[in-house]
């Protein structure tokens, strides 16, 4: 194995006259790097298990789950304390055939954090610490050099199993090594917060009778074995899966693949909304978001059958511990139990940031009730299933109100001009935000039509003010008779204004409140903006324009031959330099002829090192578009720019075409 793309430096070797398997990778400390770990560990072990080394065999089961786990731990405490580069190392030793894993990074003075240390919410963000590389490993370390520190561990891949994995739950007691691992996970039986469990007795006495003796003989994962095994990394593998999701009921739908068939027989995701949210009410509130179950075709009886009897309110309106429910009938029988069957069913509610997002009901039939593993299991992946819940409302509200504010920044409509072909692109770069380029077409009276397309700078609710406040003023002002390059003056000394009484009035607050600016950029930012407006006036055979460019890229005019030339003359950006007196350029458009208008979204477009206007880039696409009508140059020199480089553009992106009839 040689490079992986993900990893800066990556390499490996066979087994060499030592008999050693070695891989190594240098990771960014970035939150993606836990995720790359996992990766790389796993595409190594799955090869090194078909080599000659002892204990190779045992790779790609408990030993490469606990690995995985262990790697992420190390690599996540890496980033978040130390803040470098993290160096991954893991090797098979000669003797012994143990796996070790190192993670080195540079910042020495910075002591690995144990869990214990930090506040219990800090779980979620960071990881479990070392705390749970101390369980699973069978010793571990750190080592200090000049200049890097490496936290170290080692895990034997030769241990006996016992002879029945069922003997985990089946038995006197527990064997540690399959248990001690879910208890980082599962809270204590005697625990008061509402978990199910005998509260009469210690968890290493539980009887399988009180669930059924069948209960592992009859799932296709044998819970016990599993759980000691593969727990942790199932969280973890289930916080990067959730993670990524920006759609409340796509991540229902993850939810129910992860639970089902592993934890549970069927799992149904209720979701409150937004009023039901904030009043801290669930349950009846709520709609069936996503129900699965491991018989697919009961899945329309059982959705029937939840609907009719929602889970109930809790006592605790914040508490996330399992609650009984009642059982739905025949539609929650499994695949292993008879359709007139019994069973259990828990109900979990889903907190976060201290508001009820939901419910999460799982249930099984055959049993009296679920192992405090599994509930302790749910109930954590619960709290991940709420944090992306919550993340996503989040961004959807953010999307909402940024959808809303740019339909408010752009004209609902464009003016129809007599004699005048127009076709307009406009393309946000980040769909969660307001654009920072804008444009407008409308009618100024006696004759004239006037057009803008313009860039502020910076994106998001800054842009937004800036074309807030500069677009209405230019209809005004336009309507009002003023010419093109009047226009422009006003408008620049309007910006000046503006950030005139927006730094005074951050000064006087700073002055109030006893503070002073301690970096430069604690005060308002300057704002100022590129903008190429034009006025239009048709006339018999054609028509007649008048712009100017204030630091915009230059309008290119094309004629029906094919000729390309740019229409106007650089001028200084609006709202940066005082009494800047702005000039205009006026020509006229006959039948064919073809103005571009763009924003630097076009012209700027990357493809590595090159742009897309190098070397006159845009007047030769433009030069192809001879004999198109105006809809057709917009999409074709779209397209072109999109082709241009192999990743999405990085910039705003807007475009003006009028064409004269």
């Amino acid at each position: 194995m040689r490079a992986i793309p993900t990893q800066r430096e990556t390499t490996s070797c066979a087994p060499d006259v030592r008999g050693c398997a070695r891989v190594e990778a240098t990771l960014s400390g970035s939150p993606l790097a836990p995720g790359s770990a996992r990766a790389l560990l796993r595409k190594a072990l799955t090869e090194w298990a078909q080599l000659p080394v002892p204990g190779a065999d045992l790779l790609t089961g408990r030993v490469g789950d606990e690995a995985a786990l262990v790697a992420s731990e190390l690599v996540t405490n890496a980033v978040v304390h130390a803040g470098t580069e993290v160096r991954l190392t893991c090797r098979l030793e000669e003797d012994t055939g143990a796996l070790v894993v190192e993670v080195a990074d540079r910042h020495p003075s910075r002591a690995p954090r144990d869990a214990a240390e930090a506040p219990a919410h800090d779980a979620l963000e960071y990881g479990r610490g070392l705390r749970t590389v101390a369980a699973l490993a069978e010793s571990w370390g750190v080592t200090y050099r000049a200049g890097s520190k490496t936290v170290w561990a080692r895990l034997p891949t030769r241990e006996e199993a016992p002879a029945d994995p069922a003997a985990a739950y089946a038995g006197e007691r527990a064997p540690a090594r399959d248990l001690r691992a879910a208890a980082l996970l599962a809270a204590d039986p005697l625990d008061p917060r509402g978990r199910t469990g005998p509260r009469d007795a210690p968890r290493d006495t539980w009887r399988a009778a009180s669930y059924g003796d069948d209960w592992l003989a009859r799932r296709p994962c044998r819970d016990g074995a599993w759980l000691g095994r593969g727990a942790l990394s199932f969280l973890a593998e289930a916080s990067d899966l959730l993670a990524g999701q920006l759609d409340e009921d796509l991540v229902a739908s993850l939810t129910g693949q992860l639970i089902v068939p592993r934890l549970a027989d069927w799992c149904a995701v209720w979701l409150e909304d937004e009023a039901a949210a904030h009043g801290g009410r669930t349950g009846a509130g709520g709609r069936l978001a996503r129900v699965w179950h491991a018989s697919e075709h009961l899945v329309e009886e059982l959705s029937r059958a939840l609907e009719r009897n929602p889970p109930p309110q809790a006592d605790d309106p914040l508490g996330t511990g399992p609650v009984p429910c009642p059982w739905p009938g025949s539609a929650g029988a499994g695949p292993s139990t008879g359709a007139g069957g019994t069973g259990t069913a828990l109900a979990y509610r889903l907190v976060a940031g201290g508001r009820p997002l939901g419910t999460l009901v799982i249930g099984r039939g055959g049993i009296d009730r679920f192992p405090d593993e599994i509930t302790g299991l749910v109930e954590d992946l619960g709290r991940r299933v709420a944090l992306a819940i919550g993340a996503a409302r989040q961004y959807a509200r953010q999307a909402t109100i940024s959808a809303v504010l740019q339909r408010g920044l752009l004209p609902g409509a464009v003016a129809e001009i007599p004699g005048v072909r127009s076709a307009l692109v406009h393309e946000p770069c980040d769909k969660g935000g307001p654009s920072g380029d804008f444009y407008d077409l409308f009618p100024a009276g006696r004759g004239r039509w006037c057009f803008a397309v313009g860039d502020v700078q910076g994106k998001g609710p800054e842009a937004a003010v800036v074309i807030g406040l500069v677009r209405p003023w230019l209809r005004l002002l336009a309507r009002e008779g003023y010419r093109v390059a009047d226009v422009l003056d006003r408008l620049n000394q309007l910006l000046l204004d503006d950030a005139t009484e927006a730094a005074d009035a951050a000064a006087r607050a700073l002055v109030a409140a006893g503070a002073r600016p301690t970096t430069p950029g604690d005060g308002p930012q300057t704002r100022f903006l590129s903008l190429l407006y034009g006025e239009l006036m048709p006339f018999a055979g054609g028509v007649r324009c008048t712009l100017a460019s204030a630091g915009h890229p230059l309008p290119l005019l094309l004629d029906p031959e094919g000729a390309v030339r740019p229409v106007a003359q650089p001028q200084t950006l609006l709202g940066v330099v005082e009494d800047t007196a702005y000039t205009s350029e006026t020509f006229e458009m006959y039948s064919g002829d073809t103005l571009l208008c763009v924003t630097d979204g076009v012209t700027e477009r990357r493809s590595g090192s090159r742009q897309f206007d190098d070397g006159d880039g845009l007047a030769a696409a433009l030069a192809g578009c001879a004999g198109l009508e105006a809809g057709a140059v917009a999409e074709r020199i779209t397209r072109l720019v999109h082709d241009f480089g192999a990743r999405p553009p990085a910039d705003d992106l807007a475009l003006l075409v009028l064409q004269a009839e």
